[in-house]
């Protein structure tokens, strides 16, 4: 069995080697190939469904704070991949406590992962990009930001990593915390270019600039290019933010009050200046509406071009037919850039603009109006930022003229400017030289007393009130208490500012300081009487000096017996008014120079220098007429007879003259020996002395032509106030032209284009030859810039870059 076996083994190898020997070769490759694919399926397959070893697990927080109560063990079967021999029951315990210590790891590590088939898969918040990256934002006014670790307070800026500008380019103003900031940096120092950029600028630039962000945008000394970057922001937030963004609007406010904050700091820079000036008249006229004329003028800087708000607002007045408001005249003055204004007018400009508008309505009643001129209000923003360049932003009005075309009515209110300012010429150079005494009676009286404080006006009228017969007795100290001063000693030119003050408010003051008269001492009588302010100049005159030295001659005469009583007062009084020859205004001041006299009587020593001036006739005359003055009681005293012998005398007149040119005037033809005369005086004849006071204006007519020429003693007048020659503009103008070409000069540079009908309106308005005005402007930048400052005919464009060098 065993060899039938093997033998049958052996013929079935035989036959299987035959076999293969048999099938073809073709057959056994196509077998081969099959076989090498199924082992290539089959070794790929099984590699996919290996699963790989796990690595050793990490300790989690939980199990570090575990402890002592269960030490940390790597699972075995993940560290060899291979399960451990155990029976069932051990193995599900193993699971069990597995899956407990997992549960208990879930709540104590950093993260959770949801465990329930419908809960999202575990995700993750992308926190927000710091301050400087990202989309670029206004930051609010009032809030804070911080960027390259630098606070920036106030807000009012754009922040961001990104923000284009309308012409395309990053927009200057961006400040980006992508961009590389030095540790330090000084915007004191010269360093931005004409057209700054922040994304442009160096780090230390950057950090300058940020800087002076952070302590308030305020050092007077800063680099003005950071300033005008600061402004690029505050320019595209009105213009461009409120285009799209209506809430961009409620930040104008406070927009408008930072610009004019700016503007008194830096408002020295004509260029920043003038761009600010337009910003804020773009930000006027789109918050206002109605009838600008009737509105407050707001607040704006003076630049090279009167306000666009103001421009509107005259326009309207001048379609409507409706007088100017005095403030608007007066901010029309102020900022017109035609005026030069004095420094009174600036250094004094609270006082100025009252009495500005005081005098404007004196003068025109309740307004100018103007005509309606043929040229067209209309304006074109020139933007600042270069981010807004070749942007084309307008604003039209219709119909409304443009008055700065117009000269005529500056020129009225530059009439009226100057007789202000040479009112408060002397205020003015008191307040230079000490502002302190400036705010006392010193100050105050050399103001016009419409100008005095509420209380003070009030001490005036209380004054006013106690005059009786229109006159007022009292010492000069107690005048100057009355009106706020102290009892210190005063000054001779306080005493003169104080009487011109006086004048102003339609009070006269004797004695007449301000025609020469003696200053009086503190406790010397002067006498205040009613007079029109129209009058003021009365007492300059021969007329009047010669009939106030007749006074003065017989209020002496009167108190040489040493009784000026009330008769011969009376008496002095009828002859005043029987001057007919004098004005009423004249005769005013003179009763109160009669009434200044009766306290203060002169002598005859004082009245000497006065006398030799007169020619000798004149001195006849005078003497004659002392003669019939001392009859006016009735009764020659022997003193009053020794007295008009001392005026002979002073008059070069025979003395011994007296007796008998008393006795031929007033005795009635009754002779009289000198013996009596001098021991009981001379009784006179009433009807004789009745005839005599009515001969004596003919009498004081006489007197009137005994000047020949002017007294120097009586010519002595208040030197003029020395001129004011500071000036707080060129009293010529741009490029040395004359005013209407100014005019037209500044009207070209409003916009870069105009039309020819646009431009023969405007040469009309200010009755110019067009081509020949155009050819004189041209001619004045060639001289001084070597290029013209307009070219073409119709459009005419305008080099508006010229605006900055005319300025400098």
């Amino acid at each position: 069995m065993a060899r039938r076996s093997s033998g049958s083994g052996g013929w079935l190898f035989l036959g299987a080697i035959a076999l293969i020997f048999l099938v073809p070769k073709e057959v056994w490759i196509w077998l081969g190939v099959i076989g090498v694919g199924v082992l290539g399926f089959y070794l790929l397959r099984t590699h996919l469904s290996k699963k790989p070893a796990q690595p050793a697990r990490e300790p989690t927080l939980a199990d570090l704070t575990r402890g002592s109560r269960q030490s940390f063990q790597p699972s075995a079967e993940r560290a060899t991949g291979s399960r451990p021999s155990s029976s069932l029951p051990d193995a599900a315990a193993r699971r069990a406590r597995s899956a407990t210590e997992r549960a208990g790891t879930s709540t104590d590590e950093f993260y959770s992962a949801p465990t329930a088939a419908h809960q999202p898969a575990s995700s993750f918040s992308v926190p927000k990009a710091p301050d400087g990256f990202g989309d670029g934002r206004w930051v609010p006014p009032g809030e804070s930001i911080h960027v390259a670790g630098v606070n920036l307070p106030g807000g009012m800026i754009y922040v961001g990593g990104r923000m284009r500008a309308p012409n395309g380019h990053t927009d200057p103003c961006l400040i980006s915390g992508q961009m590389k900031v030095a540790d330090v940096g000084n915007y004191r120092s010269r360093q931005m270019g004409y057209w700054p950029s922040y994304a442009e600028a160096s780090p230390y630039e950057r950090r300058a600039y940020l800087s002076w962000l952070s302590e308030g945008r305020c050092a007077p000394d800063c680099d003005i290019g950071y300033v005008f970057l600061f402004f690029y922001g505050l320019e595209r937030r009105v213009i461009v933010d409120s285009r799209d963004d209506p809430s961009a609007r409620q930040d104008w406010p406070k927009i408008a009050a930072e610009l004019r904050r700016l503007l008194s700091i830096y408002g020295e820079s004509h260029s920043f200046r003038r761009y600010a000036g337009e910003l804020l008249s773009w930000i006027e006229l789109e918050g206002s509406s109605g009838e600008l004329y009737k509105q407050p003028v707001p607040d704006f800087p003076k630049t090279y071009e009167l306000p666009l708000y103001l421009r509107l607002a005259l326009g309207q007045a001048a379609v409507d037919r409706a007088p100017i408001p005095g403030e608007l005249a007066l901010a029309w003055l102020r900022l017109n850039p035609q005026t030069s204004l004095r420094t009174a007018a600036t250094r004094c400009a609270d006082e100025f603009g009252r009495l500005f508008i005081q005098r404007y309505h004196e003068e025109h009643g309740s307004g100018l109006v103007l005509p309606r001129n043929r040229t067209k209000l209309k304006f074109v923003y020139q933007a600042a930022s270069s981010g807004l360049r070749g942007a084309r932003i307008t604003m039209g009005f219709d119909d409304i003229p443009d008055v700065t075309a117009l000269t005529a009515p500056i020129k009225k209110l530059a009439e009226i400017a100057n007789r202000c300012t040479d009112d408060l010429g002397s205020y003015s150079r008191l307040m230079g030289k000490d502002p302190s005494a400036a705010a006392g009676l010193e100050g105050r009286v050399l103001l016009p007393a419409s100008l005095w404080p509420p209380a003070a006006q009030a001490k005036l009228q209380t004054l006013t009130a106690q005059m009786r017969d229109g006159r007022l007795s009292l010492t000069l100290q107690e005048l100057v208490v009355a009106l706020g001063g102290t009892k210190q000693a005063i000054s001779r030119e306080l005493v003169r500012a104080l009487a011109r003050a006086l004048e102003g408010t339609g009070l006269g003051i004797e004695p007449h300081v301000l025609a020469g008269a003696r200053i009086p001492k503190e406790r010397d009588t002067v006498v205040l009487f009613s007079q029109p302010t129209t009058e003021a100049s009365v007492g300059s005159g021969n007329e009047y000096r010669t009939a106030a030295l007749t006074l003065q001659l017989a209020a002496a005469m009167a108190q040489a017996d040493g009784d000026f009583n009330e008769r011969e007062i009376a008496h002095l009084r009828a002859e005043i008014q029987g001057w007919s020859h004098l004005t009423p205004a004249e005769q005013s001041r003179l009763h109160a120079h009669l009434q200044f006299l009766t306290a203060e009587p002169p002598t005859l020593a004082a009245l000497k220098k006065k006398l030799e001036e007169f020619s000798n006739m004149a001195k006849e005359k005078l003497a004659a007429f002392m003669a019939s003055m001392a009859q006016s009681d009735g009764f020659v005293s022997p003193d009053e007879v020794k007295f008009l012998e001392k005026v002979y005398k002073a008059l070069g007149v025979e003395p011994k003259r007296v007796f008998s040119d008393v006795h031929a005037l007033g005795a009635g033809g009754a002779p009289i020996s000198v013996a009596q005369a001098e021991t009981q005086g001379f009784r006179l004849d009433a009807a004789r002395i009745a005839s005599l006071q009515e001969d004596t204006a003919r009498v004081s007519a006489l007197l009137s032509s005994i000047f020949v020429e002017e007294p120097a003693a009586l010519a002595t007048q208040t030197p003029d106030p020395e001129p004011d020659s500071e000036q707080d503009d060129d009293a010529f103008g741009p490029l040395g032209l004359d005013v209407e070409h100014s005019a037209l000069l500044r009207l070209l540079l409003s916009r870069p284009e105009w039309t020819r009908s646009e431009l023969e309106d405007a040469a009309t308005d200010l009755d110019l030859m067009l081509d020949g005005a155009l050819e004189q402007i041209n001619e004045a930048a060639f001289d001084a810039f070597d290029e013209p400052l307009c070219e073409g005919d119709d459009p005419l464009t305008v080099n508006t870059e010229l605006l900055e060098k005319i300025e400098a």
